[in-house]
């Protein structure tokens, strides 16, 4: 049995889909491949199944709230990012697939027909994030009540604190406590 010769894969995503555009981001040895969302599953059947890529393994979905409170989201297009980090195990390699989401419909396709095994991290993102993954069965809470308002990681997510108590401040802070009934 022969192993295919490694292929670059942003070259070798140009040369499958030449009508597809896309980025490309290389940092500190790190390649991410910037798509638009519809084209997700196309993209990552693509990279799952080319002979010389073989990115088999999804192991990881993250999410990014880019929010900024003052309006902007720097040079991204959108609002949020979702992440989908791959590892090729024949070739020891590895690769994220990104895509950017607007603020006003954050929504992409589920990669569950391609990677099984992105059930887990898809529902997490949505129960934490708010962003649907269309297609996908289980839509599910995973981590917050059912009866949870809202998504605690977006950044415009209102914060429920405490005054951390000193001592010129105990006395205010200890009026707020509640007590157990003696």
């Amino acid at each position: 049995m022969t192993i295919p010769t490694a292929l670059d894969p942003a070259a070798a995503l140009k040369a499958a889909m030449p009508e597809l555009t896309f980025d490309v981001d290389e940092f500190r040895g790190e390649t991410s491949i910037i798509v638009p969302r519809e084209q997700i599953v196309a993209v990552a059947r693509y990279f799952r199944d080319t002979p010389g890529l073989v990115y088999n393994f999804l192991s990881d979905i993250s999410s990014v709230d880019f929010y900024e409170q003052y309006g902007g989201y720097g040079d991204r297009p959108g609002r949020y990012a979702v992440a989908y980090h791959l590892l090729s195990m024949l070739y020891r390699r590895r690769l994220r697939l990104k895509v950017y989401l607007p603020e006003d419909d954050p929504v992409v396709d589920t990669v569950l027909p391609v990677w099984p095994g992105a059930n887990w991290f898809e529902r997490e993102i949505w129960d934490l994030m708010g962003i649907e993954f269309r297609g996908h069965p289980d839509r599910r809470r995973l981590m917050m009540p059912d009866d949870w308002e809202g998504h605690p990681l977006r950044r415009d997510y209102p914060l429920g604190y405490e005054t951390v108590m000193f001592s010129f401040n105990a006395d205010e802070i200890m009026k707020h406590k509640p007590f157990a009934d003696e």
